[in-house]
């Protein structure tokens, strides 16, 4: 029997997982196939829905699902942490004891906020990218009744438009609570513009300035004053803040730093186009863990999974599975509570926002509410 070994239950993990289970039906009743995934929780959470829920947009219960209805039934789960890689062996070792062997080892192991790098942020700050950060951001936004506010971002982290859509959105919902005079909005980045491509940064710098959104930019978070509540950049400067909201820098997992396979980041060095782990032939990377250059979003593992499926099956069938990921990645930003834009690229090909309206917002409105039809790989 061959092994296909996932470790990691979120979005890039049960994609491939599905599309594997779709595609190697006949494998699997013959029992000549098993497919295994490891998940730490019992649970999906649908992660781009964290943005909507400080605004109150969304339910907790509407982007989490238990992770059975989620992942095709020929799948199996082990709830369980995977703790160390045996490359030698071709195993896995999980938090429980077990060891679980595999001819093909798949990371999706994802990205992790890290705001113990910036010291004084937890407790004089806010996030929305975990479930209980959002809800402490919501029950904070429906005290705000004006302020100064800060949004500050540190890189890398996943979905790298999260934070231009929430402090445009901020923006609008602070309009429409009639509180837009009482407040003062800067956005931090720590490049030169507010986002690390071009034509998006372009497009953010106009809104921006039309809504009189103040950038900070080259601003290297260090730390929270929380007694005079200002934000400190690496540089010195001091932002005032009444709310402040930052996205930390992220890491990868930390099976990975033991692993010994990741950089300094624990991101997992990996081929642009086959999406194997560099210099290993049975072990693959998918979704955020790679240290490849593109957005660390939910539309990535789903183009990366289109590729890795089909070539897993192709080396399990006897061909050579040389299919190629093109880097194709799809965004929506939202640019308002009512209005978005979006973004198409790959590696040769830049993106080239379009013009923010209303009908790109419902256009995302319902890309979020298909994605537990996506993520079953029926899309």
């Amino acid at each position: 029997m061959k092994k296909l070994l996932i470790i990691g239950g979120g979005t890039a993990g049960t994609m491939l997982a599905n599309k594997l289970a779709k595609g190697l039906t006949k494998e699997l009743d013959e029992r000549s196939v098993e497919i295994t995934v490891v998940s730490e929780k019992d649970y999906h959470v649908y992660q781009p829905g964290f943005l909507y829920i400080p605004f109150q947009l969304k339910r907790p219960e509407e982007i989490v699902r238990p992770i059975q209805d989620v992942m095709d039934p020929k799948i199996k789960i082990i709830l369980d942490t995977a703790t160390e890689i045996k490359e030698q062996q071709k195993a896995v070792t999980l938090k429980s004891g077990k060891t679980l062997s595999y001819d093909y080892l798949i990371l999706a192991t994802g990205s992790h906020p890290q705001p113990v790098q910036i010291p004084g942020l937890e407790e004089a700050g806010h996030m929305f990218f975990t479930m209980d950060s959002a809800l402490k951001l919501q029950e904070e936004m429906k005290k705000f009744k004006g302020g100064r506010v800060v949004v500050a971002v540190g890189l890398p982290h996943k979905c790298p438009v999260a934070p231009l859509e929430f402090v445009m959105m901020f923006e609008d919902w602070v309009r429409k609570q009639g509180i837009r005079k009482e407040t003062e909005i800067t956005y931090a980045y720590p490049l030169a513009g507010p986002y690390g491509t071009a034509s998006v940064a372009e497009l953010a710098t106009r809104e921006f300035e039309e809504r009189n959104i103040n950038i900070e930019t080259f601003f290297f978070m260090d730390s929270v004053d929380t007694k005079t509540k200002e934000l400190l950049s690496m540089d010195g400067r001091r932002l005032p803040f009444d709310l402040l909201v930052a996205i930390p820098p992220h890491k990868g997992a930390q099976i990975i730093e033991k692993s010994g396979f990741g950089d300094g980041d624990n991101w997992l060095p990996t081929d642009r186009h086959q999406l194997n782990l560099e210099n290993h032939e049975s072990i693959f990377v998918i979704g955020d863990a790679t240290n490849l250059p593109i957005s660390k979003a939910g539309s990535t593992a789903h183009f990366e999974s289109e590729i890795l499926a089909e070539n897993l099956i192709d080396k399990l069938r006897g061909g050579e599975g040389n299919k190629k990921y093109s880097g194709k990645v799809f965004c929506f930003i939202e640019t308002g509570l009512d209005k978005a834009t979006y973004i198409s690229f790959a590696y040769e090909n830049p993106p080239k926002p379009v013009t923010p309206s209303k009908m790109v917002h419902y256009g995302k409105v319902g890309y979020n509410n298909m994605h537990w039809v996506n993520l079953k790989g029926i899309m």
